[in-house]
């Protein structure tokens, strides 16, 4: 097999192969003996089909799947013998003008680029710590409390107050027209935990079952719909239930319903924290992996693969497509409607850091073994109620295992850079943590 590659462009690259004629007939003739032992056809017994009724059957079928076949495995060893890395989809073409007794094709793809990344001795990069102070396990423990509270129905002629769960209708109108989203049945809120406005609230405080009150209320300049914003509406509202609210005490049946098997208060403590702490490592690795991602993309040079940064857009339409008919429940197939230049820059800068971590993770051996995988998987499933099934869930799933091991390589790569780099550390609070979005 003769095999020739020359470059176009700086990461594009056309392959030449010359195949034998005669070893592609042979392949061919292979598969056809083959195939007649089990072909059916009116009027044979089963492999008794006469080899040229088979070749006229499926002769130019077969021969098209092994000339396939043939120039991909040519290909594939090719690119191994020449210690190319292709990246993106291959394109293959047959040449006109071969010598007789052979077949030649062109096949066109990328080759993943040289990534040059600075010394990261000279890099700065802020590595944030955090620490669970006792005030946010007594809130953790105030919340659990909250999501185990009961509710019962007060007297016919007691008056709505704080902390009460109302049921209610209303109905908002400006002037004199209702408006979308003004309106609603059976609506729940408790009193005081500002769910509602501020108008809503004090309308509803000190009403009974069965009344009704109208109130004005101005929604602010930037209110998120925008139809009403700055706007005066006159809202009916009729209360139906009111109900009181019990929080049970934190004692010993408490503590055991919540999966802390001693019912003990220390234990319970000592498993808010555990979880709190768990949830402040994962915060702090997106953060710090950040971080670490921003540094290496203004230290690295490469040249982008045109197919790697296409097959990003795709996906990002897609993703783009599939929100937006969750959303709103409408199906859009154009793809003119989520154009590819709203995706570019992001794609770009994705398929860039994919590259970059990949280099250092194959360069320096950061990519996760079987180990380190379970171990990932086991410590985020300890949370869960039943964490052999969350373990298995992962673990059984290739799709889902090969997500969380590109994240496992990412933040090994964090840590490795951070080993070179100048580090500085700074302390952030844990409500400032907990706040952003992870």
């Amino acid at each position: 097999m003769a095999v020739t590659v020359e470059t176009l462009d700086k990461l594009e690259r056309k392959m030449t192969l010359s195949l034998s004629r005669t070893l592609i007939q042979t392949e061919v003739d292979t598969r056809l003996k083959r195939l007649a032992r089990t072909v059916r056809m009116d009027g044979f017994r089963p492999g008794k089909v006469p080899m040229s009724v088979v070749a006229q059957r499926y002769g130019i079928s077969v021969h098209s799947e092994v000339l396939g076949d043939k120039v991909r495995e040519a290909f594939s060893v090719a690119a191994n013998e020449a210690n190319l890395r292709i990246a993106g989809h291959l394109r293959i073409s047959e040449k006109e003008g071969a010598p007789e007794d052979e077949v030649t094709f062109d096949a066109f793809f990328e080759v993943f680029p040289e990534v040059r990344i600075a010394d990261l001795a000279d890099a700065q990069i802020e590595k944030l710590s955090a620490d669970v102070p006792d005030a946010a396990i007594d809130k953790t423990i105030e919340v659990l409390r909250k999501l185990r509270r009961s509710f019962a129905q007060r007297a016919l002629d007691a008056a709505a107050q704080d902390g009460d769960r109302v049921t209610v209708d209303f109905q908002g109108k400006i002037d004199g027209e209702p408006f979308e989203g003004g309106k609603a049945e059976d609506f729940q809120f408790l009193i005081g935990e500002s769910r509602m406005s501020k108008e809503f609230e004090d309308a509803v405080r000190g009403m009974k079952s069965g009344e009704s009150r109208t109130f004005p209320q101005t929604f602010p300049a930037d209110y998120r719909g925008q139809d009403v914003a700055g706007k005066t509406a006159d809202f009916l509202v009729t209360v139906k239930k009111i109900e009181s609210v019990h929080q049970p005490e934190v004692n010993e049946a408490l503590i055991k319903s919540l999966g802390v098997a001693d019912g003990s208060m220390e234990g319970l403590r000592a498993s808010v924290r555990k979880n709190l702490e768990r949830e402040v490592k994962l915060r702090l690795q997106v953060r710090n992996r950040q971080a670490v991602m921003e540094a290496l993309l203004v230290r690295a040079e490469l040249d982008l693969p045109t197919a790697s940064v296409q097959a990003e857009i795709a996906r990002l339409q897609e993703t783009a497509q599939a929100e937006f008919r969750q959303r709103t429940g409408i199906r859009i197939m154009e793809k003119t409607a989520f154009p590819e230049t709203l995706f570019r820059s992001q794609a770009e800068r994705g398929v860039r850091l994919s590259l970059i971590v990949a280099e250092l993770a194959r360069v320096n051996g950061l990519h996760p073994g079987p180990e380190q995988l379970r171990a990932v998987v086991e410590e985020l499933a300890a949370s869960y109620e039943k964490p052999e099934e969350v373990v298995r869930w992962h673990l059984d799933d290739r799709q889902r295992l090969a997500n969380l091991a590109a994240l496992v390589t990412e933040n090994n790569v964090a840590e490795f850079v951070f080993t070179k780099a100048q580090v500085v550390e700074k302390a952030i609070a844990f409500d400032e943590l907990m706040a952003q979005k992870g």
